[in-house]
């Protein structure tokens, strides 16, 4: 299976000379040029205009290595609640991206509630929008694609669990890579308030406490159950450190402060 992409032109570039010139633009850092290691991260999928910035200073400062598994959440109602593609490839305008079927097929065997799903992924943006980062980075990758649309915490958890226990059996580095954006459509104090409830949660590593906090103070964070999925798997695998690289809202780029979206770039382990 060959999926095209759904939103090439519109969120990110889609000539592709300037699609790397973009990410290269929004990976270019002074710092030096060590690369932390870390187990997963979690980065923007808004349009590179708003979010490539916060993007990209995660991606600039991370060791990737040849595997990923990317965890992105379903905007649209239609597919599987939690699901898996484990063959073919993505395109992107800079080529097309394997999926890793050895690790997809593990991840199922440890996952039973990921489900072989095509039309969960075929409008979904918030996998599609990394991939040219990695591309870009760390050319020759593999992935497994795993959208989100479930938000009952007890199958959160139980895939998180089992994250955690493929990556454990492996040999191989393989770095979770957790798409979400944060607040939606309120003013920029608000906003920054709400996102700051949010990341004080994911800096003491807290899935449930994530997962409260977000319910009940309405924080809508598109991507809380991939949060909670991953925040789960740093558990399991011993993980205690989690750093805030970059916070920023849209209106930093839009100068409109009214109505923004606020985008978090952050590493774990």
């Amino acid at each position: 299976m060959l999926r095209l992409p759904a939103v090439a032109g519109q969120f990110y570039p889609g000539n592709p000379k300037e699609l790397s010139a973009a990410v290269e633009k929004y990976t270019k850092t002074e710092e030096p040029a060590g690369k932390v290691k870390v187990r997963a991260c979690l980065v923007p999928h808004a349009g590179y205009m708003y979010s490539g910035a916060v993007a990209g200073a995660v991606f600039a400062r991370i060791a990737l290595p040849k595997k990923i598994l990317l965890l992105g959440v379903r905007h649209f109602p239609q597919g599987a609640p939690m699901a898996i593609l484990s063959e073919g490839a993505w395109r992107t305008p800079l080529g097309d991206v394997r999926i890793d079927g050895v690790l997809a097929r593990e991840l199922r065997a440890e996952c039973p509630g990921l489900q072989e799903d095509s039309v969960a992924h075929g409008r979904e943006h918030s996998l599609e929008v990394e991939l040219p980062f990695l591309q870009v980075l760390s050319p020759g990758f593999s992935f497994v694609p795993v959208a989100v649309g479930t938000m009952r915490y007890d199958d959160l958890q139980r895939t998180g669990e089992g994250v955690a226990r493929t990556l454990e059996k492996t040999q191989e580095d393989v770095l979770i890579v957790t798409s979400s954006d944060m607040n939606h459509y309120e003013d920029d104090e608000t906003t920054r308030q709400k996102d700051d409830r949010a990341i004080q949660c994911m800096l003491k590593l807290n899935p449930e406490e994530l997962y409260e906090v977000c319910r009940q103070q309405h924080i809508s964070m598109c991507g809380l159950g991939p949060a909670v999925v991953m925040l789960t798997a740093m558990n399991r695998l011993g993980v205690r450190k989690a750093e805030l690289v970059r916070h920023a809202t849209s209106g930093d780029v839009s100068g409109d402060h009214d109505e923004v979206v606020g985008y978090a770039g952050m590493t774990f382990g």
